[in-house]
C-alpha cells in the first residue's frame, strides 16, 4: 500500500489555531487519520514565515504527546537562510504520491492550488474553490488533464444538523421547496485581526456565507437561475479595510422537476466580541408539506466560567475529547470532512476507488463551481447597485 504525504499550504488560525491556545482543525484532523489510517504519511507545512513555522511545529509537538500519534512533521521556512522559502520549493521536491490542503486567502487559491495540480497533487481547498467561475473552471480542467482528485473543504456536508435536513428532504416528508432562509454572522475581530491583512479582499458572503449556499446545492440538487445582492458599509471600513459589514443576498433555485424556489441570506461579521461563540448560524427550511429549523449555535451545551463568560459550545465542530495528555481525540464534521479527503486520496492511489467513485458523493471542483459563479455574480449585483444577475445555464451544468 503506498503512504501518502500532505503537504499544507498556509499555518494560520484554520490549520492549527495560529495565535490561540488551540489547535486549529487542519491538524488535528491529519493527526486523527494518522491514528486510524496508516498509509498516511509525513506532514509538511510552508507558510510566509519562520514565526509561523516555529509555532507550526510547537503545536504538531503538543499534539503527538496528547493523542500518542506519532507522525513526522517539518515545516518551512525553517531558519532565516530560507527566509525566501516558497511552496514552489516544497511541491517540486515532495516525494509523490502526495497531497496537498490549500489553507490561505480567497485571492491566492486559484494561483496555489493550480501549482500544486501541476505538480501532480490531489488537492483540497478550503472554501471558496476561486473567487470567480473562469478561475474555479481552469482548476477543473487541470485537475481533469492530470488525473487528480480536487475537492472543496465545504465540511458543514458533514454536520449532522444539515445531513438530517437533507434525509427529510429528500424522503419527501418537507414537500416541494418553499423557500429557505439563513441567517450567519461571524465576531468583528475576524475581518480587522484574525484576517486583517486580507479581508479586504474577500467578503462576508464569499468566505462564510458561500457554506451555505453549498448546503442548499447539497439537499436540494437545485441550479441557481439569477442572484440578487445589497451590502453595507459602515463600521468594517473604520479599521481602513475596505469591505462590507454585511451582505443580503437572495437567490432564485430550479429544482430538475421545474420547481422554483428562493434563499434569503443574511451574513456579517460585525457581531460584538461579547458573542457567545464565534460564528452564530441559524437555517430555516420551508417547504409545502413542512418546515425544517435549526440553530446551528445553540447545540445545548452552554458553559460559564470565571475567565471566558458564557459560551455556547458546538461539539459537533471540532472538538477534543479525553483526559489531558493521555489519549486525546478530536471530533466533529470539520475532522470529517478533512479526514474523509484523505482516505480518499489513499483509496485512489491504491486503486480501491476511482474519481468516478466520487462523483456526487464529494464536494468536488466541478460541483463547486455551483457556489463560486453564485458568488461571483451577487458581488456583480452589488457592483450594479443591486440589479438581479442571470446564470446561465451552461455554467451550472454538472455530471456530479
Amino acid at each position: 500500500m503506498k503512504k501518502i504525504d500532505i503537504v499544507v499550504i498556509g499555518a494560520g488560525l484554520y490549520v492549527c489555531g495560529k495565535g490561540t491556545k488551540g489547535f486549529g482543525t487542519i491538524l488535528p484532523a491529519i493527526f486523527e487519520s494518522k491514528r486510524n489510517n496508516k498509509n498516511i504519511g509525513a506532514i509538511h507545512c510552508v507558510s510566509t514565515s519562520i514565526s509561523s513555522s516555529i509555532e507550526f511545529l510547537d503545536k504538531a509537538e503538543k499534539l503527538k504527546k496528547k493523542t500518542g500519534v506519532d507522525i513526522e512533521v517539518s515545516a518551512y521556512p525553517r531558519n532565516d537562510s530560507e527566509a525566501n522559502f516558497s511552496y514552489k520549493d516544497l511541491l517540486r521536491d515532495i516525494e509523490k504520491p502526495a497531497c496537498a490542503i490549500v489553507s490561505i486567502p480567497d485571492h491566492l487559491h486559484h494561483k496555489v492550488t493550480k501549482d500544486c495540480l501541476e505538480s501532480g497533487l490531489h488537492s483540497l481547498v478550503v472554501k471558496p474553490l476561486t473567487p470567480t467561475y473562469s478561475e474555479g473552471q481552469d482548476l477543473v480542467k487541470i485537475a481533469k488533464k492530470n488525473n487528480l482528485y480536487g475537492a472543496v473543504e465545504f465540511h458543514k456536508r458533514w454536520d449532522k444538523s444539515n445531513l438530517l435536513l437533507k434525509d427529510k428532504f429528500q424522503s419527501g416528508v418537507l414537500g416541494d421547496p418553499v423557500n429557505c432562509w439563513v441567517e450567519y454572522s461571524q465576531k468583528k475581530s475576524i475581518p480587522i485581526s484574525s484576517f486583517k491583512e486580507w479581508a479586504s479582499k474577500t467578503t462576508i458572503l464569499q468566505y462564510l456565507g458561500i457554506h451555505y449556499i453549498d448546503i442548499i446545492r447539497f439537499v436540494t440538487r437545485a441550479i441557481p437561475n439569477r442572484v440578487m445582492a445589497i451590502g453595507q458599509k459602515s463600521e468594517i471600513v473604520k479599521y481602513d479595510i475596505d469591505t462590507y459589514d454585511s451582505i443580503q443576498c437572495v437567490i432564485d433555485w430550479e429544482m430538475p422537476n421545474g420547481t422554483k424556489f428562493t434563499q434569503t441570506l443574511l451574513t456579517s461579521w460585525i457581531d460584538p466580541e461579547s458573542s457567545t461563540s464565534v460564528s452564530d448560524q441559524k437555517i430555516k427550511f420551508i417547504g409545502t408539506k413542512g418546515r425544517y429549523e435549526a440553530d446551528q449555535k445553540e447545540r445545548g451545551i452552554r458553559l460559564n466560567t470565571d475567565n471566558d463568560g458564557v459560551e455556547h459550545i458546538n461539539p459537533d465542530f471540532c472538538m477534543s475529547y479525553g483526559i489531558e495528555n493521555k489519549d486525546i481525540h478530536w471530533r466533529g464534521y470539520g475532522i470529517d470532512s478533512i479526514v474523509t479527503f484523505l482516505n480518499d486520496v489513499v483509496n485512489l492511489e491504491n486503486k480501491i476507488q476511482t474519481l468516478d467513485d466520487l462523483k456526487g458523493k464529494r464536494p468536488c471542483f466541478q460541483e463547486s463551481l455551483i457556489s463560486t459563479v453564485i458568488i461571483e455574480e451577487a458581488h456583480k449585483s452589488l457592483a450594479k447597485n443591486s440589479a438581479w444577475q442571470k446564470i446561465s445555464s451552461d455554467l451550472v451544468k454538472t455530471k456530479n
